[in-house]
């Protein structure tokens, strides 16, 4: 079993930047992938970024291209989210994924992780 666990999560005014942190542990010799995700009240749940473990190559959802930024360190286990320019339609509760199994192209779809934090909630008021 895989155990995730997010931090980082607040309120902040547009414009404002926040980082989210998710340590991974338990049984992480098996760790391929971790993304973010986030449900914006009364929304589906839409990927928003996700980086491949053991080269890094990042992938990012439209709406935050330019503006978030992913990135691992490797030795801890954890995946961070530098939010900067934050707008109130990036108010959601966020969570982190990990993907458990080998893949051939790093998955952007929330059925292709196996693992995921408790979430954490990012309010941006404007």
């Amino acid at each position: 079993q895989v155990q995730l666990v997010e931090s980082g999560g607040g309120l902040v005014q547009a414009g404002g930047s926040l980082r989210l942190s998710c340590a991974a542990s338990g049984r992480t010799f098996s760790l391929y992938a971790m993304g973010w995700f986030r449900q914006g009240p009364g929304k589906e749940r839409e990927f928003v970024a996700t980086i491949d473990w053991n080269t890094a190559y990042t992938r990012y959802s439209d709406s935050v291209k330019g503006r978030f930024t992913i990135s691992r360190e490797h030795g801890k286990n954890t995946v961070y989210l530098q939010m900067n320019s934050l707008k109130p339609e990036d108010t959601a509760v966020y969570y982190c994924a990990l993907r458990g199994r080998n893949f051939a192209w790093v998955p952007t779809a929330g059925s292709e992780y196996d693992y995921w934090g408790q979430g954490t909630q990012v309010t941006v008021s404007s």
